[in-house]
This record gives structure tokens, C-alpha cells and sequence, in this order.
């Protein structure tokens, strides 16, 4: 394979090819499903869709493991503040997330893993690490990971224990040995809803948050898989505490590459619930039609920030309307298997070869459909649609995405 991707573990890129060959197996954290998805989360989730629809394009089998987060201290607050079960708020939100995200055209991951799926595989994880030396109970009932047993911690993020040290604000008195520590299993507290808790040898509780992930890739994929995903803001502490546990349990690397979205950003902060700058993606599209709203997403290199604004969304469907302008104007061929030869599909893949590169390839879509409009070619047209399949655009009707966007002009 040509294909080069950026490794947050080497901080370069490199080539990539599956540890099967032809099948790539990758997992991605997903929601902590409690309240509606911000189109912040689009973003993560719109990042790894292109990333899997370009593997399937390039002739590869994909396992695609997204997780969601069903317990959780938030998920268990609004189930209280609502009067309602867990189960009945996280399968509120689960529909709600499916729905809004099948609107953007982001297809669905092959597994789909719930975290209170998983509690034995947790706590047969919690026992290797305990078996270890890596795991200890501390005096208030939790389990915690001994960071410091563990030699490679840091090195996602690129940060000595010194200076992960320096940045802690967790008191050592909170039951930890270190303030570097993380909880591997909280015990059970008063007023937590029974369904909140779970027998185990480590007594009763529930999981933390962070094995919950190391547990479910490793059900689902292996002890070794291909690709590790999700937002620039798990990097650390999230997807370091997952190398600790699943590396200090199994002794093999957890992921062989480590690949991080960049933010969505409003007035140059990032976007975020708990700084109330964010807008749900039901918000959004209320106002906007779904193809723009990926195509504003999509047209962004997948780790560079995107600067979230009407007038970005409103230049996204002014440039969309000239894409589907072309294809109007041509009955474009039923779509067959892209000749890659092709001068435009051939730099359209070179551009996502480099590390998914969008911007390219996307500006490739506008060189063909200014070729579209000179030659009124058939055969550009369908080309046209065929590589904006690969992005997930460009498989309405046109005249229906036209003359909806004339009326939003109006």
C-alpha cells in the first residue's frame, strides 16, 4: 500500500499496511452517552468515517470498533436529575446519537460495543494487572494503577512523570498511593442507583472510565490491533492510561497506530459542554442541510482545527452547489469501479494517501467538475460522483440539493 497515516505515538507519518493482510481492524472511543451530540462529536466521528470509507476504497477489509460509554458519573447525575433509569436515559441518547449521525451520512462501525457489556472482561483485566503489581486497593474502596510500575507511561503524550506530575491536582489522600494514579474500579457509593454497581472480588462498584475502552478493544479485536482513534483531547490521560493497563496486562502493544481528530473550535476556544459554547447537531441542522454540514466537516484535514460558523456553513453549501451545478448539468454514467490511471482520480488518491488529506482531494472534486463543465462529459460526471463516494458526498439528486438550496437562498 502507498498509504501514509500520522502516528500520535511517533509524532511522524508512516507507512501503513494491516497487521492481517487486507483486513484492518481499528477501534475508536466513542460517546459517554448522556445529553445530545455536539457537533464537536460530528467531527470525531465524521474523521474516522472517512478514514474507514477510504480503507474500504482502497480494497481493505475493516473491523470498525466505536464503543459508547453507558455508566459513567454524568450518565448517573442526569439519570437522577430526570427521575429515570440508566438504562432508560443511555437508550434515549443512543437513539438520538444514531439518528442524528445516520443524517450525516456517517456509516455505522461494524461493532458497537456498551461498556456495561463488558464488566467481566474489566475485572479479568483488573485481575491480570492486580496479579502484576500493577493494580492495588487503596483505603476507600477503589482500585487503582500503580503508574509508575509501569515504564512506558508518557509516552503518547510525550511527557516525563515529572512533568505529568507537576500538571496533577488529584490529592494523594483521595485513597491513591501517587496523585498520577487512576482509578481501575470505584467502590460503590451512597446514593448511587443499585444498577450502577457490580459485584466483583475487588468489592462492589463499577468500572473506570479507562478500562472500560482497554476491555472492550481487546474483546473485540485483539491484544494487538491496527489503528487507535478518537478526539486530540483523549490523547491524554484517556488513551495513555489505556496503554498502561492493556500493555501492562498483556505485555504487546495495544494499537500500532494512534491517530487523533483536532478540535472544532468557536471564537478560537474549543468547542465543549462544560464551557457552554457548543451547538447539538439537531441545532445545526435545523439550519443547515446535512451534505453541507459534512461537507464543511470533511473539507477540513481531520487534525487541523475547524473554526465553527454560519458563514463557514454558509460557504460550504455555496461551494457544494457548484459541485452538484456540474452534475445537473450532465446525466452522469451509472457509477462503475474508478479507474485510478485517471489523472483526477490518481491525484484525488495520492491526496488521501497522505494521511487522509481531504483539502486535496476535495479540491481535485473541483478541478473535475470544471473539466464536467467544459466537456459536458458522461464519463468526468460520473467520476465526479464516484470519488465524492469516497468521501460520503455527492449521491443526492442534484436538482433536489439545487433548487432545496435556492429555497434557503431566498
Amino acid at each position: 500500500m502507498s498509504l501514509r497515516i500520522y502516528n500520535t505515538l511517533s509524532r511522524a507519518l508512516e507507512d501503513f499496511s494491516p497487521l492481517e493482510p487486507g483486513h484492518v481492524r481499528m477501534y475508536v472511543c466513542g460517546m459517554t452517552i448522556y445529553d445530545l451530540c455536539h457537533i464537536g462529536h460530528a467531527r470525531m466521528m465524521m474523521a474516522f468515517d472517512v478514514v474507514q470509507r477510504w480503507l474500504k476504497a482502497s480494497g481493505l477489509r475493516v473491523t470498525y470498533v466505536r464503543n459508547i460509554t453507558d455508566i459513567d458519573d454524568k450518565i448517573i447525575k442526569r439519570a437522577l436529575e430526570r427521575n429515570i433509569t440508566i438504562r432508560q436515559l443511555t437508550d434515549e441518547m443512543i437513539a438520538a446519537m444514531h439518528q442524528d449521525i445516520a443524517q450525516l451520512g456517517i456509516e455505522p462501525p461494524t461493532v458497537e460495543p456498551r461498556a456495561t457489556e463488558y464488566v467481566p472482561q474489566m475485572l479479568a483485566l483488573i485481575g491480570q494487572l492486580q496479579g502484576k503489581g500493577l493494580a492495588y486497593a487503596s483505603g476507600n474502596g477503589d482500585m487503582n494503577y500503580a503508574v509508575r510500575k509501569f515504564p512506558g507511561y508518557g509516552k503518547l503524550s510525550g511527557k516525563s512523570l515529572d512533568e505529568l506530575r507537576a500538571g496533577e491536582r488529584v490529592a494523594v489522600q483521595e485513597g491513591k498511593e501517587d496523585p498520577l494514579d487512576f482509578v481501575l474500579w470505584k467502590a460503590a457509593k451512597p446514593g448511587e442507583p443499585p444498577e450502577a454497581q457490580w459485584a466483583s472480588p475487588f468489592g462492589t462498584g463499577r468500572p473506570g472510565w479507562h478500562i472500560e475502552c482497554s476491555a472492550m478493544s481487546c474483546a473485540t479485536l485483539g491484544e494487538t490491533f491496527d489503528l487507535h482513534g478518537g478526539g486530540a483531547d483523549l490523547q491524554f490521560p484517556h488513551h495513555e492510561n489505556e496503554i498502561a493497563q492493556s500493555e501492562g496486562a498483556t505485555g504487546q502493544p495495544l494499537a500500532r497506530f494512534w491517530v487523533h481528530n483536532g478540535f472544532v473550535r468557536v471564537d478560537n476556544e474549543k468547542m465543549s459542554k462544560s464551557l457552554g459554547n457548543f451547538f447539538t447537531i439537531r441545532e445545526v441542522l435545523a439550519k443547515y442541510d446535512p451534505e453541507t454540514v459534512r461537507f464543511f466537516i470533511v473539507r477540513a484535514h481531520y487534525r487541523s482545527p475547524l473554526n465553527y460558523s454560519d458563514a463557514h456553513l454558509d460557504d460550504a453549501r455555496s461551494a457544494l452547489k457548484r459541485l452538484y451545478t456540474a452534475l445537473d448539468a450532465v446525466a452522469p454514467q451509472t457509477p462503475a469501479a474508478i479507474d485510478w490511471t485517471e489523472p483526477h482520480a490518481a491525484r484525488f488518491k495520492a491526496a488521501m494517501d497522505e494521511d487522509f488529506g481531504t483539502p486535496e482531494a476535495v479540491a481535485v472534486l473541483f478541478d473535475l467538475a470544471t473539466e464536467v463543465n467544459k466537456t459536458r462529459s458522461p464519463a468526468l460526471a460520473g467520476l465526479l460522483k464516484a470519488l465524492g463516494d469516497c468521501l460520503g458526498l455527492l449521491q443526492g439528486d442534484p436538482k433536489a440539493f439545487l433548487q432545496a438550496s435556492a429555497s434557503l437562498d431566498d
